[in-house]
C-alpha cells in the first residue's frame, strides 16, 4: 500500500470526517607554484593530488638550463619517490590515496642556470614554491523537517498515535535507503486562522539521518562513504517530500471539500540540511574560504572528537586530523 494512501487511512480511523579544489589548477590538472605566495588547495580524502609543478607558470613557458628540483615535506625531510609520493625527472610532484596525515607545508626548490652567450659565464639561480595542501571530505548530511496537521483537540490520545504512526510511515518509507526518522517531537498549538477562527494543530519535528543500523552495510566497503550515505539521504528527502506533497493532493482534490478532522496543512512542510564532520575534520570558513563547505582536517593546534563541524583548540596537538587533545 502507498505510504500516503495508509496514512489517510489512519487519519480516517482516528477521527473521521469533518555538489579537488584550487583555483591555481590549468586546463592538465597541474598546479603550479607562486613566487612568494604558497599555493593552498584540498585533496579529498583517499584521493590522488593534482600534480604540483615545482615551478611558475612564467618560468615554464621559457627556456631552463640544468634545472634540479629538491622537494620537503610536511614533516621537513626531503621527498622521494615511493609506493605513495611520485615525483618526476622535471619536478612534477603527486600523492596518491591523499590522507589527513598528508596535510602541511610542501615546498620545492628550483635550481637552474642562466648562462650568457658571449661569455658562457653561468650563475645558477634558485626558486622556491610552497604549496599548502590539505585532506578534506564532504559533510554528512542530514536533514531538519518539520511539517503540521490539524486536529479536534491538543488532548487525548489520537495525537501521540498519529505521532507514532507517522514516524513508523516515514521509517518505512526510507528504510532500504539505509535512513531513519531521529528525534522526532510534537507540539500542540492554538492557531487563530483569518475567517476560520481558533483550530488546534500539531506542529512536529524531526530529523532524517542516513545512519540507520546497519549503514555501513550500502558503503561495499567504500573508502569515501560519505558519498553513498549523502546519495541515500538526499533520495529519502526527495521521497518525504513527495509524501507529504501527495498528502496535500488527497486532502485538497480526492476529498472534494470533506476531509478527515486531522489532516496535513497545505504547504507547511519545511526542510532544512543540517551538516556533521567526521571526527578529525571541521569547518573554518575564514582559514579556508575557497573550500568553505568542506571538512577539512584539523590543523595543528586543534581537534574535533565528534561529529561537530567545527574544530576545538589544542596547544598539544601536533598533527592534522587529531581527534583528541593529547
Amino acid at each position: 500500500m502507498r505510504a500516503w494512501v495508509l496514512l489517510s487511512a489512519v487519519l480516517w480511523y482516528l477521527t473521521g470526517a469533518g555538489g579537488r579544489r584550487s583555483s591555481e589548477r590549468t586546463s592538465k590538472g597541474f598546479i603550479y607554484g607562486k613566487p612568494g605566495h604558497p599555493v593552498k588547495l584540498y585533496v579529498k580524502l583517499h584521493h590522488h593530488s593534482p600534480v604540483l609543478v615545482c615551478m611558475d607558470f612564467r618560468r615554464a613557458k621559457k627556456e631552463t638550463v640544468d634545472p634540479t628540483y629538491i622537494w620537503i615535506g610536511p614533516n621537513e625531510k626531503p621527498l622521494t619517490g615511493n609506493n605513495q609520493i611520485n615525483i618526476t625527472k622535471t619536478g612534477k610532484l603527486m600523492v596518491k590515496d591523499f590522507l589527513e596525515a598528508l596535510s602541511g607545508l610542501y615546498t620545492c626548490t628550483l635550481s637552474y642556470k642562466t648562462v650568457k652567450a658571449e661569455t658562457q659565464e653561468e650563475t645558477i639561480v634558485k626558486q622556491r614554491y610552497d604549496f599548502m595542501i590539505f585532506a578534506y571530505r564532504e559533510p554528512d548530511y542530514s536533514y531538519q523537517m518539520a511539517v503540521r496537521f490539524t486536529t479536534k483537540s491538543c488532548e487525548g490520545r489520537y495525537n501521540d498515535l498519529l505521532f507514532r504512526v507517522l514516524k513508523k510511515i516515514l521509517d518505512n518509507l526510507i528504510s532500504d535507503l539505509s535512513c531513519h526518522v531521529i528525534e522526532p517531537s510534537y507540539k500542540c498549538h492554538f492557531v487563530k486562522i483569518p475567517k476560520h477562527g481558533l483550530i488546534h494543530e500539531l506542529f512536529i519535528a524531526f530529523q532524517v539521518n542516513p545512519f540507520a543500523p546497519g549503514w555501513k552495510g550500502a558503503c561495499n566497503d567504500s573508502a569515501d562513504c560519505e558519498d553513498i550515505t549523502n546519495h541515500n539521504i538526499l533520495q529519502a528527502r526527495d521521497r518525504i517530500e513527495e509524501f507529504f506533497r501527495r498528502q496535500a493532493y488527497i486532502y485538497y482534490h480526492d476529498f472534494n471539500k470533506t476531509i478527515p478532522a486531522m489532516h496535513f496543512v497545505d504547504h507547511s512542510f519545511q526542510v532544512v540540511r543540517m551538516d556533521s564532520c567526521r571526527p578529525g575534520f571541521g569547518k573554518n570558513e575564514g582559514l579556508h574560504s575557497n573550500c568553505a563547505s568542506c571538512c577539512v582536517a584539523c590543523s595543528p593546534g586543534t581537534f574535533s572528537p565528534d561529529v561537530d563541524v567545527t574544530c576545538q583548540n589544542c596547544v598539544s596537538v601536533r598533527i592534522y586530523g587529531a581527534k583528541s587533545c593529547t
